[in-house]
């Protein structure tokens, strides 16, 4: 990062509400429908994200297991977000130099669907300390991302990145033709 700069997590408020400051240590690659890069902060709409991403992740040995979690820190609405953290994707058992479609699809991907406000929807990468060491959670509210990681000896994560989103039309906004729905 050039001198002056600041971490779009920091800016993002990513570092603070769901992870604690940490080193990247491997790659994380995101991509939806197989064109659109997730990078720190972009602005995706609904419609792009029906299907799961395709994830990709670096390493050095398929023998390091990881889990990728995302998240979504401001459901139901950035101004109340009673659901934070609402757990949208759980992946477990992934093999390092591979992607999630390898690993465990412990909690299926749900498609963002924000109905209030520009949500950052946040995919963070754990090292696990051995393949079927970590397991899904009982709900998808509430999920908090820290207790996880501390539950099942993650330590703090290796890779981050998020993205923003709004329901399609971007105005923020509640339309009565959209049933609330859990983000």
């Amino acid at each position: 990062m050039r001198r002056g700069t600041v971490d779009p997590l920091v800016l993002g408020r990513v570092i603070g509400d769901v992870v604690d400051p940490f080193t990247r240590s491997v790659e994380l690659r995101v991509v939806y429908n197989n064109e659109v890069d997730i990078r720190n902060g972009c602005e995706m709409r609904p419609s792009q994200l029906i299907n799961p991403p395709r994830v990709e992740i670096g390493g050095h040995d398929l023998r390091t297991f990881y889990t990728l979690v995302m998240v979504d820190p401001d459901a139901p609405s950035p101004t109340s977000p009673t659901l934070r953290e609402y757990l949208h994707w759980l992946v477990t058992d992934i093999p390092g130099t591979t992607g999630a479609s390898f690993g465990n699809e412990a909690i299926f991907y749900e498609p963002p669907r924000p109905s209030m406000g520009i949500h950052r929807f946040v995919f963070v990468l754990f090292r696990q300390l051995g393949r079927q060491t970590v397991y899904a959670p009982v709900w998808r509210q509430n999920f908090n991302t820290r207790n996880f990681a501390e539950i099942y000896n993650l330590g703090l994560p290796v890779a981050v990145t998020y993205f923003n989103g709004q329901r399609e039309g971007g105005t923020g906004g509640r339309s009565p033709a959209e049933p609330w729905a859990a983000d």
